[in-house]
């Protein structure tokens, strides 16, 4: 009789004995598991990528700031300018070979109190925030801190989200260093010319052909008055801008007195 049945065409021939069939208890729709599930590893995947994108943009300055305490910093627009292969000059100078008017002209035209605050003007802050609520817009309120948390850390520019990470970064900062480092941190970073002068050192070689010791009050008011606009304020030519700037800061350096310099500036 077996031999008479005739034989499919689609059936394979038998090779050897059927393997035995696996059979679960509960029918598995595995097309459904993985449509449902697949999607969800790369947002996790991208999730987990963002965390540490940003662990590690938070740590930067954490890790960063102890060791500027004992070696001198470099800020991000130099490093653009290094990597963009432009020109960059700047001459690390310790505060103790800086002519003590700079530092008092920089007091003067940048932050008044800076020997009184802990890196942030509260006041200054509060009427800045008062002048955006009633306008719309507002000047800068950025204190020596500030400016160095910038420089250091971030970019230029007037964004409100960069004005508020300057705010921890600068108390930060300022418990970690002293007011003379901040200090000497500050007038070795700063732009200060229009072909990559960083630093008053590199500004004073630049525009008036000698040290940054040797600066006179009016040389050092130029400097502190150009330093707003860098790269279009010209202290060896000053225009009608900066001759009121320079005097501006002269003006109020004499009304402050020592006592707005003292935390870098020891009374004798």
């Amino acid at each position: 009789m077996d031999q008479d049945r005739p034989l499919s065409n689609n059936a394979p021939p038998q090779t050897g004995p059927a393997s035995p069939q696996v059979k679960f208890p509960i029918p598995v729709n595995y097309e459904y598991s993985q449509r449902r599930y697949a999607p969800d590893r790369p947002q996790r995947s991208l999730f987990g990528i963002l965390a540490r994108a940003i662990l590690i943009l938070i740590l930067i300055p954490v890790v960063l700031v102890p060791i500027y305490w004992l070696m001198p910093p470099v800020s991000t627009l130099m490093l653009w300018r290094w990597v963009t292969l432009q020109r960059v000059e700047r001459v690390w100078t310790p505060i103790s070979e800086i002519s003590p008017h700079v530092v008092r002209m920089v007091i003067a035209g940048e932050d008044g109190r800076y020997c009184t605050h802990r890196g942030v003007d509260g006041l200054e802050l509060q009427s800045v925030i008062d002048e955006y609520a009633e306008e719309g817009d507002a000047r800068g309120a950025s204190t020596i801190p500030m400016q160095v948390a910038k420089n250091l850390f971030l970019w230029p520019g007037r964004q409100v989200i960069r004005k508020v990470l300057e705010v921890p970064l600068a108390y930060y900062m300022s418990a970690v260093w002293s007011k003379s480092r901040m200090m000497e941190i500050y007038l070795n970073i700063a732009e200060w010319g229009p072909d990559g002068e960083f630093g008053v050192e590199a500004a004073a070689r630049r525009f008036f052909r000698k040290s940054a010791a040797d600066l006179t009050v009016e040389e050092a008011a130029l400097l502190a008055g150009a330093l707003p606009n860098p790269l279009v304020r010209n202290p060896r030519r000053p225009g009608p801008q900066l001759s009121r700037a320079a005097q501006s800061r002269l003006r109020i350096a004499i009304n402050n007195g020592s006592a707005a310099v003292s935390c870098v500036i020891p009374r004798r």
